[in-house]
């Protein structure tokens, strides 16, 4: 299976041009492609379609099932050309249109707040099953006179864990002939994948780097992330310091806030000795409990007192505007229960 949005604009004329077809016909491809169209639908001559329909799928996916949020969020499950499911979340700020994307079927990493992981990893997304998730939605968007001008890395996987596909997807992403989003419009969150948040630092992105941290020791951490386990916080925090000196971008830190886990005053305390001093951001996040892992999330109450305990100490910190709750708006529960529904 061969996908035409993984490749660059200049990979697409040397495409063209290995057809016996003029350069110009790439461009009129392309545009096709940014408006999410399939080739089928894209006005090129029908011998260049033809061609083009043996080795390439038409259509990389599709919106299966669109909910709805009473905030507006809107969740997607899409169809992949090989019928595998991911699923993808729209949210509407005062800027405009923001984008959560996936990048794996699936997810390996184990996390036990996550629906995402509850089917283990099937497979990596590529870098046009990535893009292609924008474009589809940039079309519902641009015809309620909207575009997509923020995009999340934070749905189904784990970026860094899909390396290469990603940094592919954010070339072609910031391209002046693609969509032309900034990585400093992209926010990549990872569970602290150390040796590729190096790797990420030295590709000259500046992507808003988001690390998963949930917890302020090894030990605690490791009781809901096995990750902890490979990478201790002392080399996560050392890799951001890194990301920031090749970058100059802050980094953030995810922490979600699971009732009787990770909350209370002396939570905060340790959180703030630990990151007190550093450029970082930490954004707080009221767990959306999964039915399958038996986490409570902490109550609004307790996390705004969390915040304020943050803020006297020093820290820079928000909480995290809770959207698409009622529609399952957590990584992977759209996913969950549409597979759950087809065993039954």
């Amino acid at each position: 299976m061969k996908i035409l949005q993984d490749l660059s604009f200049t990979e697409l004329e040397n495409l063209i041009e290995q057809l016996g077809e003029k350069k110009f016909r790439a461009a009129q491809l392309n545009t096709g492609l940014m408006q999410g169209k399939r080739i089928s639908a894209i006005n090129i001559p029908a011998a260049l379609k033809d061609g083009l329909l043996q080795e390439y799928v038409d259509e990389p996916l599709k919106i299966v099932q669109t909910l709805t949020s009473s905030d507006g969020t809107e969740k997607y499950l899409f169809s992949l050309a090989d019928g595998n499911v991911i699923e993808g979340v729209l949210m509407k700020y005062e800027y405009g249109y923001s984008q959560c994307v996936s990048t794996q079927v699936g997810c390996r990493m184990g996390c036990k707040f996550c629906a995402s992981t509850l089917g283990g990893l099937v497979r990596n997304l590529t870098a046009g099953e990535i893009l292609s998730q924008i474009l589809v939605v940039n079309a519902l968007v641009k015809m309620k006179g909207g575009s997509v001008k923020k995009v999340v890395l934070m749905g189904s996987g784990e970026p860094l864990d899909n390396y290469a596909n990603v940094v592919r997807f954010l070339r072609n992403l910031a391209a002046p002939t693609g969509i032309n989003i900034s990585p400093r419009n992209v926010s990549l969150s990872t569970c602290g994948l150390v040796p590729q948040m190096r790797s990420l630092a030295d590709e000259g992105l500046g992507v808003n780097l988001t690390v998963s941290l949930h917890q302020t020791t090894d030990e605690g951490r490791a009781r809901t992330m096995p990750i902890a386990k490979r990478y201790s916080i002392a080399e996560i925090l050392e890799a951001c310091n890194y990301y920031f000196k090749k970058t100059g971008r802050r980094y953030i830190f995810e922490y979600t806030l699971i009732d009787g886990e990770n909350c209370d005053r002396e939570h905060a305390r340790q959180l703030i000795a630990l990151l007190k001093g550093r450029c970082c951001h930490v954004n707080l996040i009221r767990l959306n409990e999964v039915k399958e892992r038996k986490l409570l999330s902490a109550t609004d109450r307790q996390a705004y007192e969390f915040l304020g305990w943050l803020e006297k100490g020093g820290l820079s910190a928000t909480v995290r505007r809770r959207m698409g709750a009622d529609i399952g708006g957590a990584c992977g529960q759209l996913r969950a229960s549409f597979l759950e529904g087809k065993k039954c």
